[in-house]
């Protein structure tokens, strides 16, 4: 699954799902982009999921109509996250397009 990474994804995690393809926003030049912009950006270029420490964009965009899914991270710290990868690889199986799974670390 080709997998992109929002700004406070740690970028990390990318070696711990294997077997996917995952860009950054950064590495692409999407920084500065907005939530919206973003996803069609990402959506226009194939991706099939975004990862994001992002608690607000599940309110701020709809998602059902969205050709990738979502999944939050309730925290942007790389020591935190690590301890729970084995629940972000599970919600990364389990997210669909249109969907967002929150993974509480």
């Amino acid at each position: 699954m080709t997998i992109l990474f929002d700004q406070g994804t740690p970028a990390p995690l990318r070696d711990h799902l294997i077997g996917h393809t995952v860009d950054t926003a950064f590495e692409r030049g999407w920084s500065n982009l907005r939530n919206g912009e973003l996803l069609d950006r990402a959506e226009a270029d194939g991706y099939r999921l975004l990862i994001t420490t992002d608690q607000s964009l599940r309110h701020q965009q709809r998602l059902g109509h969205r050709r990738l899914g979502v999944v939050i991270l309730l925290t942007t710290s790389w020591p935190r996250i690590r301890l729970r990868v084995d629940d972000i690889r599970a919600a990364v199986r389990r997210t669909r397009p249109g969907t967002f799974v929150e993974v509480a670390v």
